[in-house]
């Protein structure tokens, strides 16, 4: 539904669907083939089993439960990229399993067992924080790689959270946005309202559901590609 063919020509990895929150067959197929065309990796986007709701609604799922709704959505998109020669190489849950994760280390325990336990070894990504060691430590005992990721539009608590949508400025500005990816990429921080806070970052989050998003993805990549 989003502006993938425009997107495309400036991701390294792409997130894909698997079907749960959204995407169908054709759909996962042609990105999938998208993603070929210009040599970007392969992500699964797993989610709560909620079409309605976009997967952005907390569910109550047994541990068993979402194991293996997560195990059998990378399966998924898994299957229909090795009927392309391609391959799933990181695992990044969506919406509201991705905020339950990182509150709920419950939550975090039964994704990273599902993760860890697929057929072939998979990354998982993880919002950065202030927690990135101890969930590091959670990983390891999963002998999973972790990969942390920053947002380029959200603004930050001082202990290194996304601020709520609900609070005023959560989301930066366009200008507000580059700035902060100038700053992640050349210093490994960003500014909060009282202090500059530590942040790894392996991989940046952006979205390209509108023109505007396409743009600015545009300019983020010439920022990278200048350095």
């Amino acid at each position: 539904m989003g502006l993938d063919q425009e997107v495309m020509p400036y991701i390294d990895q792409a997130n894909i669907a698997c079907g749960f929150h959204a995407g169908d067959p054709v759909t996962i197929h042609n990105t999938l083939a998208l993603a070929s065309k210009h040599n970007v990796s392969i992500t699964a986007h797993p989610s709560y089993p909620d079409l309605v709701g976009f997967g952005r609604r907390s569910m109550k799922l047994d541990p068993m439960e979402l194991h293996t709704t997560i195990q059998y959505q990378i399966s998924a998109l898994d299957g229909m990229a090795s009927c392309q020669n391609l391959s799933v190489s990181c695992v990044k849950p969506h919406g509201a399993l991705y905020n339950d994760m990182m509150s709920d280390a419950g939550i975090r325990k039964t994704v990273m067992e599902a993760v860890a336990s697929y057929c072939k070894p998979l990354t998982l990504v993880l919002l950065s924080t202030s927690d990135n060691e101890l969930h590091r430590r959670e990983a390891d005992r999963e002998n999973l790689e972790l990969m942390f990721e920053a947002f380029a539009d959200r603004a930050y608590t001082d202990s290194g959270k996304l601020v709520s949508r609900k609070e005023p400025n959560a989301v930066h500005s366009h200008s507000g946005m580059l700035d902060q990816v100038r700053q992640l990429y050349e210093n490994g921080t960003v500014t909060t309202t009282n202090k500059v806070l530590p942040l790894r970052c392996d991989t940046l989050c952006v979205h390209g559901d509108n023109m505007t998003a396409v743009e600015a993805i545009r300019e983020i990549r010439a920022i990278i590609s200048r350095e």
